[in-house]
């Protein structure tokens, strides 16, 4: 494998936070100056970022033995030191609790801080002092309460938080769905919070987002449009998806796939109400093949809806097959590998979406399976070096050096931290409780740093499919056996070809 960068690389700036200030003071830890430092302790000056890793660093003191902060010099033998062994001469333990740490605001922790400020938020007069407990005590089991305190400053936050206490909002979905309509970011992620911990019965974010989309779009429509769309999205799509949607099945891409449909169901509609005075009970073949000509490819979504209205008995007189694509994405092999040797060892992204382009190019992994995986469908009791990974039905070995990042990324999966708790079963935990990372936000990072999506699934998926037969490869990666041989067939594979030889014998 060569080591020159993929063509077409575009490194994104990964480092964290916001730029360092610069002054005068020097840190004895970092070596970087600084315009104030937060401490000065036996050692030196302390500026602020190692002054909060200090505060946050506890384990066993190797001197006296005891499980405490420790706030002293890291490189000394042995490690650091809890503060009476290093002698930095201040008490760190909250005044409140008695815990150690970094305090927040006069003598207490960050926790005490937030418990009290919601306290006086909603505990203060309200209409059911046992829910707005229970609200108290899920925002207060962040991992890292200083999130919940700079979250909570937001205004919309403030008076979202009070009317649930007056009791203006219930506590249901149906009272945070008034609430999105002002405050649509701020009540979801609180409604996530709420459904992680218990407080409110499990609802597909999606499919709730999909009811309320539906009536939007069709508000500003003629009745001669909006009827039949109404009718194909409540009792098609809708009906279809709350049957399938259950916790462990996400309506993500299915409410995905509906919008598209139903969006240029709109549009044809529209179009031939607009110019033939025709609605979907009189519409002609002629007008279906005209609109197709006309226009791009994304038009051939209508079909499920043409599809609709001759099972309905709404017009049986039309009809449209399945498209076909011209022409097949793929990406060379040597491109491939020059953007596994990137995603393996380079620094031009962040490691989980690094890991997820590996997955890609790597078992030709879906980007909306991939943010769907579960730590559990990684092995690795013994470590690294006999890891495995389900996408199908049987685990798969993990190779080297994919495994040392996989396993460094399962000690430190990031958004653990605010207010979905450590306990998240997602492989890439999202920014809300209890969610995955959304899918389109690895296709977009992936794509803005230079992978050709598509192109580099079908050339992976191409890989496998030249050394082994399709329904092993399908079997191994998760992939349908059908899809597997269209797969093959299309790569111009010899193992779809040798499966009918046989079935001529």
């Amino acid at each position: 494998m060569g080591t020159e960068a993929p063509e077409g690389l575009t490194p994104r700036n990964t480092s964290r936070g916001r730029p360092r200030t610069t002054g005068t003071a020097t840190c004895v830890r970092c070596g970087r100056t600084a315009g104030r430092t937060r401490a000065t302790w036996p050692e030196g000056k302390i500026c602020g970022p190692c002054f909060t890793t200090a505060t946050r660093t506890h384990g066993t003191c190797p001197d006296c033995g005891q499980h405490r902060l420790l706030p002293g010099p890291p490189e000394t033998i042995g490690g650091p030191r809890c503060a009476p062994c290093a002698g930095i001469p201040h008490d760190f333990h909250c005044g409140r609790r008695g815990i150690e740490g970094e305090f927040y605001r006069l003598g207490i922790c960050a926790r005490c801080a937030l418990r009290d400020d919601l306290n006086d938020l909603l505990l203060t007069d309200p209409a059911d002092s046992g829910m707005a407990g229970r609200i108290v005590e899920v925002l207060c089991k962040a991992d890292r309460p200083e999130s919940i305190i700079t979250w909570k400053r937001s205004p919309k936050v403030q008076a979202l938080l009070s009317s649930l206490s007056n009791g203006t909002t219930p506590l249901t979905h149906e009272g945070l769905n008034a609430q999105a309509k002002s405050a649509e970011r701020e009540t979801n992620h609180l409604r996530a919070l709420f459904v992680h911990h218990g407080l409110l019965p499990y609802q597909d974010p999606h499919l709730a987002r999909f009811e309320s989309w539906i009536e939007d779009k069709l508000r500003p429509l003629p009745e001669q449009v909006a009827r039949p769309v109404e009718h194909f999205a409540t009792w098609h799509h809708l009906r279809r998806i709350r049957s399938t949607t259950t916790p462990e099945t996400s309506a993500r891409g299915p409410v995905h796939s509906a919008k598209q449909e139903i969006t240029e169901t709109v549009k044809f509609l529209d179009w031939l109400w607009q110019t033939h005075q025709r609605t979907a009970a009189t519409c002609t073949q002629q007008d279906i093949e005209t609109w197709l000509a006309t226009g791009p490819t994304t038009r051939k979504a209508i079909r499920t809806f043409i599809v609709f209205i001759n099972n309905t008995g709404t017009n049986t007189r039309v009809e449209m097959g399945h498209y076909t694509a011209k022409n097949r994405p793929a990406i060379t092999q040597d491109q491939r590998l020059a953007w596994l040797r990137e995603l393996l060892t380079g620094t031009s992204e962040s490691l989980p979406y690094r890991l997820a382009g590996i997955l890609l190019l790597l078992y030709a992994q879906p980007l909306v399976r991939v943010a769907k995986l579960r730590v559990e469908a990684v092995e690795a009791n013994e470590g690294s070096a006999n890891m495995k990974i389900a996408f199908g039905t049987h685990p798969v070995p993990v190779p080297q050096p994919f495994a040392e990042l996989l396993q460094e990324h399962l000690r430190n999966r990031p958004n653990l931290r605010t207010g979905s708790d450590t306990r998240s079963p997602w492989l890439f935990p999202g920014t809300r409780a209890g969610q995955p990372l959304h899918p389109n936000t690895i296709m977009d990072r992936l794509r803005s740093l230079g992978i050709d999506l598509r192109g580099a699934r079908n050339t992976a998926l191409d890989e496998h499919l030249t050394l082994t037969p399709p329904p092993l490869v399908a079997d191994a990666l998760g992939y349908s056996h059908q899809v597997a041989f269209l797969h093959a067939d299309a790569a111009g594979d010899a193992w779809s070809r040798y499966v009918e030889r046989r079935a001529k014998l």
